[in-house]
């Protein structure tokens, strides 16, 4: 914004990190103005609102899935409405929120109030999810795998501290950009869903219609598929390609000879490529390794998952020697000259392919499975192996398009959510004036966007919290 300015004068705050603030703002120890709250239960109530570290985005402190459901063993921390909740379990995630309502919550969560009447909840909220604090807090911390930081640094460090009206101002101007900067990312992710619709639709369309609307067409004899070009044959997997079943991990070979093999699991196979960050070794005889080896142009597809995601899958090409595959993995082998790999691939992740897993799978709850019967029993829609390859080659240079907006969108997503980050960090610590910014008289008040800041992979999950909370009691930190 034109208006944000720095301010007139400086002064040096005495603390390397914060540099230079305001000369009428105060510079103070956390702990002097916050307390540390450590009320304890060992069993809740069955009406707690329950928070954990995954029910908060990061960078922002919206809560996402939260309710009443606790686990009946766990010991966790009360909250009063309005305490602000700081995840000291891995701080650069910055899981910082302010409920507001009473609750419980993990004792991964340090629970503060205010402890004097001229630092506001809100203003402190913000001040703890900045750039700057949460980097020099995230310094300090211990352990390597799960790095946690610890009250005692965090109540130690200088923080600054505008006057009251200076405080709701900055709060005010803040909430105002976050509301501006959340209908970009949700018009930009939108425009996401869309180019990945149509990718969708492009795939459909080419594998299961062909390139050439002129042609003749004839009923493919399959409910949901419609009309095929006329001179396409349709059979089903079993008479164009072999399925593979891999390793069943868990055998003991204790007697004989084994040699250590890498294997592929589900996590390594997404939809259209490989995921080879984590690869896993196994100790297994020779000939059970030479059952369940990969070979290059193998069709990787999962077994199960996600009703919407069952059948992703992949093609392999050698990118590891002599890999192997769980048996929840399996390996299509299509027949030389008569199916291409990467066409297997799109025909199952189309339309014609989802339609068929859906109707078949085995479904649970939240899960669905398919088996090798299934499989073999997938309708294949067979083009001349050179219109395959035409389908092919048009199919990449769509999907080429469509990547490449999506990639620069979410390239746009990064640079705001960076932006954000940036600008709290700048306002709270005084780098930037915004008191006389104009603000509209009053906003409305939106739903909670569908947008999460990190990727899955970094969340973290219930099994990682394994640390106890101090003894009962309720106990003020100095």
């Amino acid at each position: 914004m034109s208006e944000l300015k720095p301010y007139p004068e400086y002064k040096d705050s005495g603390v390397p990190w914060l540099g230079k603030v305001p000369p009428h703002w105060k510079v103070e120890r956390l702990k002097s103005l916050m307390s540390n709250i450590i009320t304890q239960a060992t069993k809740q109530k069955t009406n707690d609102f329950y928070i954990a570290l995954e029910n908060v985005e990061s960078w922002t402190g919206r809560l996402r899935k939260t309710g009443f459901d606790v686990p009946s063993d766990s010991q966790v921390k009360q909250f009063r409405s309005g305490d602000i909740l700081f995840g000291r379990l891995r701080p650069y995630l910055a899981k910082v929120t302010r409920p507001m309502m009473d609750g419980v919550c993990v004792g991964e969560f340090l629970v503060l109030r205010p402890r004097i009447s001229s630092a506001t909840s809100s203003y402190m909220e913000q001040l703890l999810r900045s750039y700057t604090i949460i980097e020099a807090i995230n310094s300090s911390t211990f352990g390597a795998k799960m790095p946690r930081a610890d009250w005692q640094f965090i109540g130690g460090m200088a923080v600054t501290l505008p006057t009251l009206p200076e405080q709701a101002t900055i709060v005010r101007f803040l909430d105002h950009m976050d509301r501006r900067i959340r209908r970009y990312i949700r018009a930009k992710q939108k425009l996401i869903r869309l180019l990945e619709e149509q990718k969708q639709a492009i795939i459909h369309h080419a594998v299961t219609r062909g390139l050439y609307p002129s042609v003749p067409f004839k009923p493919s004899g399959v409910e949901w598929l419609g009309d095929i070009p006329e001179h396409w044959e349709i059979c089903r997997l079993k008479q164009v390609a072999t399925i593979q079943t891999g390793l069943t991990l868990g055998k003991n070979h204790q007697d004989t000879v084994t040699r250590s093999y890498p294997y592929l699991r589900v996590a390594n196979v997404q939809h259209g490529r490989l995921d080879l960050d984590v690869i896993k070794h196994i100790n297994v005889p020779p000939e059970e390794a030479a059952r369940s080896s990969l070979k290059n142009g193998d069709v990787l597809m999962t077994e199960g998952g996600d009703i919407d995601k069952l059948g992703r899958g992949c093609v392999w090409q050698e990118e590891i020697p002599n890999c192997l595959h769980q048996n929840h993995i399996f390996a299509v082998r299509c027949s030389a000259n008569i199916l291409l790999p990467k066409m297997l691939v799109w025909l199952i992740v189309s339309g014609h392919g989802r339609a068929y897993f859906q109707l078949t799978a085995k479904q649970t709850t939240n899960l669905a499975s398919t088996n090798t019967t299934i499989l073999r029993s997938f309708p294949v829609l067979l083009p001349p192996i050179e219109e395959q390859r035409a389908i092919l080659e048009y199919i990449d240079s769509q999907a080429a398009i469509a990547e490449s907006l999506i990639e620069n969108t979410n390239h746009n997503i990064a640079f705001l959510l960076e932006y954000r980050a940036r600008l709290i960090s700048d306002v709270v610590t005084g780098k930037l004036d915004v008191r006389g910014v104009n603000l509209p008289a009053a906003e409305e008040v939106e739903a909670p966007e569908e947008y999460t800041d990190l990727p899955e992979s970094e969340e973290i999950m219930g099994e990682d919290l394994q640390e106890e909370i101090p003894a009962e009691g309720d106990l003020d930190e100095q």
